[in-house]
């Protein structure tokens, strides 16, 4: 049915003044480079972007705060570093991930893994070694190495040099 001409005319609530409806959560596209189909890649890959592959990566790809996507027909022959890893493509490198790496069903992955969380889906294909870290792994290195920085600014001036001299060997013999 037809609307009369006037009912453009009329106001609606949302231009009622003094009243209050909340509109619509407007998200901010997450930014993600893409890397196509018939795309090749030899080198290394930093930046500060997720990054979708669908081509072929030959190098290292090196992401630590965002997303890595191996689309179904990337090809990636490199060693990742990042935050979260998903691979419905073929990998062939290590991966090392600050929190959650995620294998498809049609994903394939040679290498090693280092992360905090993974999901290895049915008819998905893994082979290396898979390191799982606790949340806290990173604080214990950083407090490690704080720790080792300090002890190497406090050693005495004096400390003893280490000599050159081999120590004698002692001889020992066994009677029958």
């Amino acid at each position: 049915m037809l609307q009369p001409a006037d009912s453009y005319n009329q106001k609606t609530p949302l231009q009622t003044p003094g009243t209050y409806a909340p509109g619509k959560n407007i998200v901010a596209p997450v930014e993600q480079a893409t890397i196509g189909r018939t795309l090749v890649i030899k080198g290394e890959i930093s930046g500060s972007e997720s990054l979708y592959i669908d081509g072929r990566i030959e190098g290292k790809i090196n992401l630590p705060e965002n997303r890595v996507t191996v689309g179904r027909n990337g090809r990636v022959d490199a060693n990742i570093n990042a935050r979260e890893v998903v691979v419905m493509g073929k990998v062939n490198g290590n991966i090392e991930c600050a929190d959650r790496v995620d294998i498809r069903s049609e994903g394939s992955l040679t290498g090693d893994v280092v992360t905090q969380r993974i999901s290895v889906e049915d008819g998905a294909m893994l082979k290396g070694g898979i390191q799982v870290r606790s949340a806290d792994h990173k604080a214990e290195q950083k407090h490690e190495k704080a720790q080792n920085q300090a002890q190497s600014h406090s050693k005495p001036a004096d400390s003893p040099k280490p000599t050159s001299e081999v120590p004698k060997a002692v001889g020992v013999s066994a009677s029958a």
